[in-house]
């Protein structure tokens, strides 16, 4: 079976699905092509027992692309909204320490160890890395402090990327705080100007808080609106095998790329004009490695941290800790292995039968690989065991779901950066081609829905040229 398509994506996460929609409904005859039997990559949501579990991120953190999404889908009136005053936590000598937003941050026992004269100096004085791509841990460690580092930043590293912050680049992972030093030596200094800057590329764009939100039914209601919409355009269990670049056309609009797959209709090889590939990086690096070897020397090294999820449901009577917040995070120094719980019950309604809570905690990450290696029920008699001095628990749970992600978080580790610049380099030799991915610009479904749009509108001003 022969197919021309405008655009085909390959990969149907949350990028995919995502840039598949712009293009279908900016006028692109799109196909979208999944390997896996369902779409949605790491977002699913499953209902058991009267528990509504996340197996991969438990909630969103708003922006403007994702509310604008979420109108055109008309799924709007479907979001839930986090009370974005609850109180944050971090597990400090045992105890569950508050985390002040904003500059009550300052008068916190987070901020001991000399961070606050370290504030000070940053305030005053001026300052450069002596490499231009710096690990987060060097970063903290020369500026602050190695208690902020223990106490707030590396927590803080583990909810977001599940990653050593002694291995992140600064420059890669969190680039606010890498210009706003090179800006004028000092971040907090810095911060306005960058800031400035990046609301004038921005343009008339709107900002929005980013307030953690989900869905009625979970967060899989986006994806599965998403894939709805695609319908018939959307193919599962859809395995390419090879792709190759055609003759460059004087015509503009003409086929560039050819991709054999292996579908539940039979094989198919489908001629495209523009190629999106919205996959992990060991995927497009073999993917690609026809088209230029350099793809798949850049993009294969590009780790992934894996995770574990583990729910757990308790008798709200069985819980001494009033669960009255977002959750906590756990300091590496600690010496335990959950990296964080979220108290889903306590952030969203309709989570958990009447008179239950729902606690879901993450191990792995890039600090404890092999913690993955463990039988289901050990996992859940490790968070149980850790959890129960920290909430006071007085029984076992009632309730437990373990699920195991081998490739959760893409690793923006040292040399990240460098390794974006030479993919794109080459990306610029193959007009038509493009890249989706949490592995881009940050690993946050909405950053990732603001780069698909992106790249799709991109494609549509290509067509309408």
């Amino acid at each position: 079976m022969s197919t021309q398509v405008q655009a085909l994506v390959v990969g149907a996460g949350i990028s995919g699905l995502t840039a598949g929609y712009a293009l279908q409904k900016a006028g692109i005859s799109t196909l979208v092509f999944e390997s896996a039997p369902r779409p949605g990559g790491v977002i699913q949501s499953a209902q058991r027992d009267g528990f509504l579990l996340e197996w991969g991120p438990q909630s969103f953190a708003g922006n403007a692309s994702l509310t604008a999404l979420c109108r055109d889908l008309q799924i709007l009136d479907q979001r839930l909204l986090a009370d974005p005053k609850a109180p944050r936590y971090v597990l400090i000598d045992g105890h569950l320490q508050n985390v002040p937003m904003g500059p009550g941050l300052l008068a916190s026992p987070l901020m001991a160890g000399g961070t606050r004269s370290a504030i000070i100096r940053d305030v005053l004085g001026k300052s450069h890395a002596l490499e231009p791509d710096e690990s987060i841990a060097d970063f903290i460690r020369r500026k602050f402090s190695v208690t902020l580092l223990d106490r707030l930043v590396g927590p803080f590293v583990s909810g977001v990327y599940a990653g050593d912050p002694e291995k992140l680049s600064l420059r890669a992972a969190f680039p606010i705080l890498h210009e706003a030093e090179m800006a004028s030596g000092s971040i907090l200094r810095g911060m306005f100007p960058v800031m400035k800057q990046r609301k004038a590329k921005r343009g008339n764009l709107p900002r929005e808080k980013a307030t953690l939100q989900t869905f009625q039914q979970g967060n899989q209601a986006l994806t599965h609106a998403l894939a709805n919409d695609l319908g018939e355009r959307l193919v599962c269990n859809a395995e390419v095998t090879s792709l190759a670049a055609l003759d460059h056309s004087p015509e503009p609009k003409a086929p560039r790329f050819r991709v054999a797959a292996r579908t539940p209709r039979g094989e198919e090889s489908i001629e495209a004009q523009r190629l999106i590939l919205a996959v992990p990086t060991n995927v497009a690096g073999t993917l690609l490695a026809p088209l230029n070897l350099g793809f798949e020397t850049q993009l294969a090294p590009i780790e992934y941290a894996g995770i574990a999820v583990v729910a757990l449901g308790y008798r709200k009577t069985d819980i001494g800790d009033a669960l009255e917040g977002f959750g906590f995070l756990v300091p590496r120094s600690s010496g335990l292995s959950v990296l964080g719980t979220v108290w889903n019950s306590s952030l969203f309604p309709g989570r958990v039968p009447e008179g239950y809570a729902l606690l879901t905690s993450f191990v792995g990450g890039a600090t404890n690989p092999s913690a993955l290696q463990k039988p289901a029920e050990e996992l859940v008699a490790l968070v149980h065991r850790e959890l129960t001095p920290i909430l006071k628990i007085r029984n076992q749970p009632l309730f437990s779901n373990v699920n195991i992600v081998p490739r959760a978080i893409p690793q923006y580790n040292l040399g990240h950066t460098a390794r974006l610049a030479a993919v794109e380099k080459l990306r610029a030799q193959f007009h038509g081609l493009h890249l989706v991915g949490n592995y881009l610009n940050g690993p946050a479904v909405g950053t990732c829905i603001e780069h698909a749009l992106k790249v799709a509108d991109e494609i549509r001003v290509s067509f309408a040229n």
